[in-house]
């Protein structure tokens, strides 16, 4: 079936481009690989608009499907007409097509199955014409002890279970009404009776409620989350009385008579015992699902963020987790990040061997050229920071924080044990801390995403959802910046486009047995690393020795002939190419056009020429937070201070000043203007300057403010309005410990 019109109109691109990049796919083309190399074809659509391309392609096979199995059905049941054909094949979403199907959906036994098994369906038929009959006398001709219809209420309610479920099955109202709890309908949540302590870090939703087309996501998933913890209850319904009067619009003919007052009994009968409870549920999960898109967005663009951290790049590098009472794990690695030194320093208190350490950390440094020294952001990190810098080291060596959020999840995983099967926990940590610092991305693709400490409510959120957005975001990054194929480990490899766990793996293998590649072509020699694979895969793949020099580019190997013609044509060499910039000047792209090659590609290579295998990272910088703060004692209100962005969230974002633990700057406070998107302003690991404005050592709660005055605001509401009149607090869930205090400092 072709989808490409309707995609089309909906992502505002042309149907071609669609259906360009749907055979793409088909064809096992991957985001990142359609996206770079089949410009040409897709009209230059980029990573974002091929990914959505892909998913809606699968909502839209999904639905066909669906639509199948609904037709099979009905048609096994001889109720298959033309025009209910029609309707099912014309049903744009899942929520219409189960509407329309529903009348016809095999059912367990119901109310209505049971009155219909005593023979009342007539009797419902009369009555749902809402004519004028004598209702005592019709009723009565349905009694029938054999058939457990013993009196007239019998009948009569029997007919109310059945009229209830035709009302249930109207595919009109079910539409409209879907529309009504999206529109008017509220989240109402309440604390559970007798939960108050044990449910205290939801005590904003012990009594809450708001319109559900205008909860923002984390309050939404929170609520959800206290009630999965059986603290809260949870409503998500309009009220009743326009549900009812909604229906009854519908359904009621305008007469007055006995049989329209049955109608009505059986309208309110079928809203709170049929319709209530399945739209209620629908409703939930459509809401669930935009909390979830939403969350999921925030928590891949936050991962992006951190994977494309600067690098310190190949330098020798010592690295420290510290500690207080165990010490602190002292490891050097190499320039490649190999292992090749570790030792146990105890600076700190209880043992307080600071000048042991100090000779220790001197001597290491003389030994392995150290260039650099990377300390875990931890336990005792600020502390171990000082002692290190006390030391009198040679001022080129870098002494630097690394966010060590994860590095325990990786020290136990089977990729660390498998890396260094004779370590301990502790030391493959502190390796990990120092080659985050050399490259973060290499280093962080080996921990699961959700360890890593950015995002927000990630473990209440679609988990095949969120797999796929990392699994994603994961991909753009690694080959957005490109992979040296002879030094990655397993797990990078296995990101780039075309691989996969498998065929890294083998080229892992491959490399340990044949020594390293020396050019691109070699890969063929991989076992199962087809043409397909390589196709997908060798432009992302960087050989810096190799012979030939396009294989340490981005350039793909099926245009190496392309580049070699032009450089023919200049009477050079393709080494020549990239080394001047008077000769790709020469360079007449429009020359080398042909039906597979356009302008966009043949850009790109005349960028690459010039900059082959670039990073597209930014360059690395020194960061140091304020020396004379080292805890949240430390702080107080008005301080300035630098620091550096951790996580990102739909209310704000929370920033490492050095004291152990994080601040958050409110959405509010992160600008002078008014800010929707916190990813306008601020990006994790972004270096910022924050003022204090408050701090709650007992509870650990920080607030910070980039505004350029942010004191400003709060003087002039102080002469406004009386202090004494309290604020209502927005909850934020299980973050609202953090907020509570902010909001009602902030006056919002």
């Amino acid at each position: 079936m072709n989808y490409e019109v309707q995609i089309a109109a909906e992502l505002n691109v042309k149907p071609s481009q669609v259906n360009a990049t749907i055979q793409l796919l088909d064809e096992g083309g991957t985001v990142p690989f359609i996206s770079r190399y089949r410009k040409e074809a897709t009209g230059e659509l980029d990573e974002v608009q091929v990914a959505a391309i892909r998913d809606r392609v699968l909502q839209l096979r999904e639905l066909a499907k669906r639509k199948e199995a609904v037709l099979k059905s009905i048609e096994e049941q001889g109720k298959l007409t033309t025009e209910l054909k029609e309707k099912v094949e014309g049903a744009e979403t899942m929520s219409k097509l189960e509407d329309i199907y529903l009348p016809y959906k095999p059912k367990r036994r119901t109310k209505a199955t049971i009155a219909r098994e005593k023979g009342l369906e007539p009797l419902a038929e009369m009555i749902f014409g809402q004519n004028s009959i004598n209702l005592d006398t019709e009723a009565e001709k349905f009694i029938d002890s054999e058939k457990e219809v013993n009196s007239i209420e019998d009948a009569l309610q029997g007919a109310r279970d059945i009229m209830a479920e035709w009302i249930n099955e109207n595919a009109e109202l079910r539409e409209k009404m879907r529309k009504l709890f999206l529109e008017e309908g509220i989240f109402s949540s309440k604390v559970l009776p007798g939960k108050e302590q044990e449910a205290i870090k939801y005590k904003d939703y012990f009594d809450w409620s708001e319109p559900i087309k205008t909860a923002p996501s984390h309050r939404v998933l929170a609520m959800r989350r206290g009630e999965k913890e059986l603290f809260l209850m949870l409503d998500s319904v309009p009220e009743e009385a326009s549900a009812i009067f909604l229906m009854e619009k519908m359904i009621l003919s305008d007469a007055a008579n006995s049989s329209v007052e049955q109608v009505k009994l059986a309208i309110k009968d079928c809203y709170r015992r049929l319709l209530k409870p399945s739209m209620e549920t629908e409703v939930r999960l459509l809401t669930k699902r935009k909390a979830d898109e939403e969350a999921i967005k925030v928590f891949t663009e936050n991962l992006k963020q951190l994977l494309l951290g600067a690098p310190l790049g190949q330098k020798s590098v010592m690295a420290i987790d510290p500690g207080f009472r165990t010490g602190c794990k002292l490891v050097c690695l190499g320039p490649q990040g190999q292992f090749l030194h570790y030792e146990a320093i105890y600076p700190h208190e209880p043992q307080r061997r600071a000048t042991e350490a100090g000779m220790t950390v001197k001597g290491l440094v003389e030994k392995f050229e150290i260039q650099a020294i990377a300390i875990g952001n931890g336990t005792a990190g600020r502390e171990t920071e000082t002692f290190v810098k006390s030391l009198g080291l040679p001022k080129s060596v870098i002494v630097t924080m690394v966010n060590e959020s994860g590095a325990s999840i990786y020290s136990a995983s089977d990729v660390a044990r498998e890396e260094f099967p004779d370590l301990d926990l502790t030391v493959r940590g502190a390796v990990s801390i120092g080659r985050r610092l050399m490259d973060p991305l290499a280093e962080l693709v080996k921990i699961d995403p959700k360890s890593i400490g950015v995002g927000q409510y990630q473990h209440d959120v679609d988990q095949n959802a969120l797999k796929n957005a990392l699994d994603d975001t994961v991909m753009s990054a690694v080959n957005g910046v490109g992979v040296e194929v002879n030094t990655a480990s397993k797990q990078l490899l296995t990101y780039v486009s075309g691989l996969g766990p498998t065929l890294a793996q083998n080229i892992v293998d491959f490399r340990n047995e044949n020594g390293p590649f020396n050019s691109r072509a070699q890969l063929k020699k991989v076992p199962r690393l087809g043409d397909k694979a390589f196709e997908q895969a060798a432009g992302f793949l960087r050989i810096s020795q190799a012979k030939h020099p396009l294989d340490s580019s981005a350039v793909h190997p099926e245009r190496y002939a392309l580049v070699e013609q032009m450089a023919k044509d200049l009477n050079a060499s393709v080494s020549d190419l990239m080394s001047s910039e008077e000769l790709r000047k020469r360079i007449i792209l429009k020359n080398y056009v042909s039906e597979s090659v356009g302008i966009p590609t043949l850009q790109d290579i005349l960028e690459e020429l010039a900059k082959p295998g670039r990073d597209p990272r930014e360059s690395f910088e020194v960061f140091a937070f304020e020396e004379s703060v080292n805890s949240i004692g430390d702080l107080k209100t008005g301080m300035k201070l630098p620091g550096v962005v951790t996580n990102i969230t739909a209310f704000g974002a929370f920033v490492d000043v050095g004291v152990h633990q994080d601040g958050l700057v409110h959405l509010s406070h992160l600008a002078d203007r008014f800010v929707k998107d916190p990813n306008e302003i601020v990006s994790v690991n972004q270096k910022v300057q924050v003022t204090v404005m408050e701090v709650d050592i007992p509870r650990k709660r920080i607030g910070l403010s980039m505004k350029s005055d942010p004191f400003a605001e709060r003087g002039k509401k102080m002469e406004k309005k009386p202090a004494s009149k309290p604020q209502r607090q927005e909850p934020e869930g299980t973050m609202a410990d953090k907020l509570a205090a902010l909001k009602k400092q902030f006056g919002r």
